[in-house]
């Protein structure tokens, strides 16, 4: 299991010691938020250029924007390894087409009320797929257990089509919630709140994964 500590949720007044803390993590997990599509702010592509010089993570960028087509360049001078956008958001397919442009690797992403056909027409275009298991816009939300049926039927279809794409999962991740993960077969699992409520981040990351 690959662990993503979820940037939103540590103190930005020491940020720097924040991500230090998570430096055993295996990717970095951004969560930008326009306050349209879901009803929050985060924030933009300069404090993501900042972080991208202060961590040697891998950054997963997650846009939870309505147009996130409007964003892809600007967030792709960050060089992360992946930026997923939301299914439910506008332009899907040239916004992925711009994504591999950039050389960045696609990830697109669903919520919990979203039925899984909803990304078939994108399966072959992606590297990976965020399962929501909790409404997103706002941390510390329950793990929402009925999503484990979606991830089962995302690595059904992997393997059936012979797809190449990783399973993220995102929120409510604990020690818990982490162990109904693995056995449906995610491969990443972000973690926010649980982490960094962590005194010892590092002990936590490896608990996790």
């Amino acid at each position: 299991m690959k662990i993503a500590p979820s940037v939103l949720t540590a103190d930005f007044s020491k940020l720097t010691d924040e991500l230090k803390s998570i430096e055993t993590a295996d990717y970095l997990h951004l969560d930008i938020m326009d306050g349209h599509f879901v009803p929050n702010l985060s924030f933009g592509p300069a404090i993501t250029a900042t972080i991208s010089k202060t961590t040697s993570l891998p950054l997963d960028i997650h846009l939870m924007v309505t147009d996130p087509l409007h964003w892809i360049s600007a967030f792709a001078q960050s060089k992360p390894e992946f930026i997923t956008i939301h299914v439910e958001s506008n332009d899907v397919e040239q916004t992925l087409k711009l994504i591999q442009k950039h050389q960045i690797k696609a990830g697109i992403s669903v919520k919990p009320n979203t039925e899984i056909k909803a990304l078939e027409p994108y399966l072959n275009q992606v590297r990976l797929i965020l399962v929501m298991t909790v409404e997103p816009g706002f941390g510390g939300q329950g793990f929402i257990d009925s999503m484990m049926d979606k991830v089962k039927a995302l690595v059904d279809i992997r393997k059936e089509k012979n797809l190449d794409f990783q399973i993220e999962v995102d929120g409510g991740i604990n020690l818990e919630t982490i162990k109904r993960c693995k056995e449906s077969g995610v491969d990443i699992a972000v973690a926010g709140s649980f982490l960094f409520n962590l005194e010892d981040r590092k002990k936590g990351i490896l608990s996790l994964r």
